[in-house]
């Protein structure tokens, strides 16, 4: 019967899927599977074949396999491994390269010989490549085939990169990558401009070949693609959907990465369901956008003929429901997001008492805090509350290098102006000039030159401030050392960062913390800086009183916004408040136009966060409640 059961939970799914709790775990797992494939082909003195993808999925994994080889004595002296793919031009040494990335992550760390590493050559002639290839598909046939090969999965669907509309049956090629591929790609090249157009990969048909196929997807961000993939039609605009036909294949998952599968977004169509509040929140928001009503026209029928007669049984009449819901979700709307001073607060987000709270918002990058919550942010100054903004980093890699040369030329200019003499900066110009001429992609900038990236956007910092009201000594900026690096990798989280944090935290004592809490942003930056802020609060809770009336708000905004369901506080704006948060977004003008890390959505930073509020208030108005003209969202971040 439980296995039933589970086959009725997964019948949209067209494929085996196993979820995980994280890609730690999943990661450790798929490891373990290729470590028993190794022992078993040595105990019979057959070489293992590995099929092998690159990118930032697989890193835990390849992580693993080193501890297995350096702990516990996994030899890979009879591996053969075929990676998936290498852009195309490339070159072996640039730090771009899949050579680059499987030694780094795996090869110079294991006992695996290096005439047994097979990785497609980006450094060919045109009119070798199609040699090379056929040669590549029969060095993978007189190996024997592929025992494993390990997938990721691109959000065109792409697998190695077989992007959309390649053949189920294709070999190993030249193709051109899509326009979304290389923009996930910029900010390893330093732009999309830098990503090269083509690359070299095995084809579907290769993969197909092999005789177990595991593909791996971790974060949220995945989720959408990953549904397509096991649960839609087969078709060639979503390559990975041609896994649906092969006997061998696996999806495993995070839990972010499958939020998305029928069984977790919207699990009473496939399932009984235990129905806490949220679920029932849930399922009633997306059952009223599904029949297009508001909450308070849902009918019996409506619950029934939509798989929700289950809620109905147990919670009682669609009356009922509709109304406790619709009441929600009007408490989560406050125009007082520091608390409304000598009001009930029994049904509102926030607390009444005290009535002026000090207050905390943390922004990752030097204009998240006006991006995504300008609008509460003013009106919290407005309100008379005691407002502390701190910038966690200096926000250095997403400034143009023409930028540095433009604030440099003009410091000369007012330095002969006042001074009269220049020449020391005129040098430090022309070395900055020299080296930005000869510059890599991705290449670390000079010292000097992360220099005037960083006073560029800390100028740009405390205008914006300084507009929503904030005098100086309420702005903050602790430049965390894990970011001060290069625009791609950075320092690990130190104690140095999190000290830093516990001492701002302890100086002002927040009754309201603000912290980005939006994962996809393409750095990576905002989950890490809110770890750092979690980790500081979790080594002082324990031991200040403070921290027992200290709660944390998470915002989002400048990737993605939360689901309707998932809001906690939600603040309406007016149109002159939309007016007022553009204008403090306008003052981060190193971003406008053309940010260096735009992310897969090219609006403008201010264009997103306006639409995405308004977008917001217009989910509310759909379901029945007032319509504002936006709204920026929050969701309370629980304390253990």
């Amino acid at each position: 019967m439980p296995r039933l059961n589970f086959l009725e939970e997964t019948r949209f799914e067209k494929l085996p899927v196993s979820v995980y709790k994280n890609e730690q775990e999943a990661s450790v797992q798929i490891a373990a599977r290729i470590a028993k494939i190794i022992r078993k082909k040595q105990k019979k003195g057959e070489n293992a074949v590995l099929g092998l993808a690159t990118g930032a999925t697989p890193v835990i994994m390849y992580a693993e396999l080193v501890r297995l080889h350096k702990e516990e004595g996994l030899s890979f002296k009879n591996v053969i491994t075929f990676n998936l793919d290498e852009y195309y031009p490339m070159q072996p040494d640039s730090a771009q390269s899949y050579v680059y990335f499987m030694n780094e992550q795996l090869f110079n760390h294991v006992d695996i010989k290096k005439e047994n590493i097979h990785i497609p050559d980006g450094t060919l002639k045109k009119e070798e490549i199609i040699d090379f290839c056929l040669n590549y598909e029969k060095k993978i046939e007189a190996a024997g085939g592929l025992d494993l090969q390990v997938l990721g999965i691109g959000r065109t669907g792409h697998i190695g990169f077989n992007e959309p509309g390649s053949a189920p049956n294709s070999g190993t090629r030249l193709v051109t990558l899509d326009d979304l591929t290389r923009r996930d790609a910029s900010r390893d090249f330093g732009g999309k401009e830098n990503v090269p157009t083509k690359a070299i990969t095995m084809g579907i048909g290769t993969i197909f070949k092999a005789r177990e196929i595991v593909l791996m997807a971790w974060s949220k961000k995945k989720a959408p693609i990953v549904r397509k993939a096991v649960e839609g039609e087969i078709s060639g605009d979503v390559p990975a959907t041609y896994l649906q036909l092969s006997e061998h294949v696996e999806f495993i998952l995070d839990t972010s990465a499958a939020s998305e599968l029928t069984r977790f977004d919207t699990p009473w169509l496939v399932k009984d369901c235990q129905w806490d509040h949220q679920l029932i929140k849930k399922a009633v928001i997306w059952l009223s956008n599904k029949v297009n009503k508001p909450v308070l026209k849902l009918t019996e029928e409506d619950y029934n003929n939509n798989g929700m007669a289950q809620l109905i049984t147990q919670r009682g009449s669609a009356y009922d429901i509709n109304i406790h819901i619709f009441n929600k979700l009007q408490h989560t709307i406050t125009g007082w997001p520091g608390g409304k001073p000598n009001a009930d607060d029994s049904q509102r987000p926030e607390r009444a008492a005290p009535a002026k709270k000090r207050v905390l918002i943390f922004a990752p990058h030097p204009d998240d805090d006006v991006i995504s919550m300008g609008g509460t942010f003013i009106r919290l100054v407005d309100q008379g509350h005691d407002v502390h903004v701190a910038y966690q980093t200096s926000g250095s890699t997403a400034v143009w290098d023409h930028d540095v040369l433009r604030y440099m030329e003009f410091a000369i200019d007012i330095s002969k102006s006042i001074n009269g003499n220049a020449e020391k900066l005129m040098d430090t110009y022309e070395k900055m000039r020299v080296f930005i001429e000869q510059k890599n992609p991705n290449q670390t900038d000079l010292p000097e030159i992360r220099d005037v990236k960083a006073f560029i956007r800390k100028s740009e910092a405390i205008a914006g401030a300084r507009y929503c009201g904030l005098e100086d000594d309420h702005i903050h900026f602790m430049n965390l050392p894990f970011y001060e690096t290069g625009k791609k990798e950075k320092k690990p989280v130190m104690d140095n960062d999190i000290e830093m944090t516990k001492t701002l935290l302890q100086k002002i004592k927040p009754h309201q913390i603000y912290a980005a809490g939006d994962f996809s942003d393409p750095h990576g930056t905002h989950v890490i800086c809110f770890n750092i802020i979690l980790e500081a609060m979790n080594q002082i809770r324990l031991k200040e009183k403070w921290t027992k009336d200290c709660w944390l708000w998470m915002y989002r905004g400048a990737w993605h916004e939360f689901a309707t369901s998932e809001i906690e506080m939600a603040v309406p704006l007016s149109p002159n408040e939309v007016q007022r948060k553009r204008n403090a977004i306008f003052k981060h003008q190193s971003q406008k136009d053309s940010p260096v890390f735009p992310g897969d959505d090219e609006r403008e930073f201010w264009v997103r966060a306006e639409e995405r509020n308004r977008e917001t208030a217009i989910h509310y108005d759909h379901l029945g409640l007032a319509d504002y003209e936006a709204m920026e969202a929050f969701v309370r971040w629980k304390f253990d």
